[in-house]
């Protein structure tokens, strides 16, 4: 990773606002001229993407958590291969919509599957590579879920029961508490306006007094 780069991940429950949060980021570092690409997981390569849908459409055939799980590591490792190291050691600064700390949240505490067998995987394909910033989006589930219920049909992660994202959420906030130095917590329960001015507070703090 060149030493210019920093990689920061964006991390939320359904519904949390990190698609308005993405856009409030990308004004911010291409005001400040801090060059940059924006991706997201699951997808960021055409094979992630197509691993994106078999993971978000719904299906008659029962897609197992275990499934899941391989899936998303699965496209993972072809976007940490192909987008995300390369744009690091180009000096890029990586906003990712999502990384490993969904797969502890989604299918570790939402689904059940044991830390230890998602810490292999990401020991074993991801290595070190973890952001120097996460910016969590925290939200009570059921307005996320109101909010995504507006606009449409809803994907087959999203279709999950309420206690689903209530361990998710749980886990994103124990997860934040412990790495207080990594993540930031902003409450997009608030007014747009405020969370606006919270992300760019934040970006203000992380950027510092950045040059290239």
């Amino acid at each position: 990773m060149s030493k210019e780069a920093k990689f920061i991940s964006i991390e939320g429950g359904e519904g949390a606002g990190k698609s308005t949060a993405i856009k409030t980021i990308q004004s911010y570092l291409n005001h400040r001229g801090i060059a940059h690409i924006v991706t997201r997981e699951p997808g960021g390569t055409p094979l992630a993407e197509k691993i994106r849908s078999l993971l978000l459409d719904k299906s008659d055939e029962t897609l197992l958590p275990e499934t899941e799980l391989l899936l998303f590591f699965a496209g993972r490792y072809q976007h940490v291969e192909h987008v995300i190291k390369p744009a690091l050691e180009k000096g890029l600064w990586v906003i990712s919509d999502r990384f490993v700390d969904a797969s502890f949240a989604y299918q570790g505490a939402g689904r059940g599957i044991a830390e230890s067998r998602i810490e292999y995987l990401k020991e074993w394909l991801i290595k070190d590579l973890s952001p120097q910033h996460t910016l969590l989006l925290d939200a009570p589930p059921a307005l996320g879920l109101d909010r995504i219920k507006a606009r449409g049909e809803l994907d087959r992660i999203e279709g999950e029961k309420i206690d689903f994202f209530n361990r998710v959420r749980a886990y994103y906030l124990e997860k934040a508490a412990k790495e207080k130095a990594r993540f930031h917590i902003i409450d997009t329960s608030a007014s747009l306006a405020d969370v606006e001015e919270n992300t760019r507070l934040w970006l203000e703090d992380i950027c510092g007094d950045y040059t290239r």
